[in-house]
């Protein structure tokens, strides 16, 4: 409760393990790797079996089928985003391959949380421009860059108030200073009152965030670590330093 019996809207919402006995969401299958994809994947087991608290700026790292995109997509359809980007009114499908990992998902809203959000993911992001500048042009995206038609998605007012932000590998199309922007982004929506932030993220400099609750994934699950202990932090390191090492390898 914050100062003068005002609701502290954080966090806007958390994810809710799935509960004992009969009280699962219904169509909930079991948290097992017997139970197909994607609820046999290590990480979306252990969401599912012991919920998530989502700080107020929260990053999901780890190599490819993981989880990592399969966790934020479900997280963002649960909330009421579009499985191909967009805010709680974007409705916008082009093909239909998102996972039931949301149906399983059970989130709980803070109290006086905003019911804004906005999904952004680097794989349909052409297809959203499009929509957006076809249902009201304010913008011509497709005459700029990737990375310039991002900024001018981001500076708009879709990103102005709290609410819950989750962005998949955004960092798709975005150069080292365009990352180090997109960093002080990050920085200053978690600090926003009544504002949240969920990622997913191969990019070492995106994963650096000051402050943000970083999680690991892979075959053993999902646990938080520290970005200096992140496999993929040692590889770039180790790439950078001496690259023939992993060349002599590919040659």
């Amino acid at each position: 409760m914050a100062a003068g019996g005002v609701l502290d809207p954080r966090p806007v919402v958390r994810v809710e393990r799935q509960r004992d006995g009969g009280g699962a969401a219904a169509g909930s299958p079991p948290a097992s790797s017997d139970a197909g994809w994607p609820y046999s994947i290590p990480a979306v087991a252990q969401l599912l079996r012991d919920g998530l608290e989502l700080d107020d700026l929260t990053v999901l790292v780890g190599e490819n089928g993981t989880g990592k995109s399969t966790i934020v997509e479900a997280v963002a359809m649960a909330y009421g985003l579009g499985a191909e980007g967009g805010s709680v009114n974007g409705r916008d499908v082009t093909w239909e391959s998102e996972s039931p990992l949301h149906e399983s998902v059970t989130l709980v809203r803070g109290g006086g949380a905003s019911k804004w959000g906005y999904f952004l993911r680097a794989e349909t992001m052409h297809g959203m421009f499009t929509y957006l500048q076809s249902s009201g042009p304010e913008q011509d995206f497709h005459s700029r860059s990737h990375g310039e038609a991002f900024w001018d998605l981001v500076s708009t007012s879709r990103f102005s108030d709290g609410g819950l932000f989750v962005l998949d590998e955004p960092e798709a199309g975005l150069s080292f200073d365009a990352q180090l922007r997109l960093v002080a982004l990050l920085l200053e929506l978690a600090d926003r009152r009544g504002a949240q932030v969920l990622m997913a993220t191969h990019s070492p400099i995106l994963a650096s965030v000051p402050g943000a609750a970083l999680y690991e994934l892979s075959d053993a699950g999902m646990h938080r670590t520290r970005w200096e202990d992140l496999a993929m932090v040692d590889h770039y390191r180790r790439y950078l330093d001496a690259p023939e090492r992993y060349l002599r390898h590919l040659l």
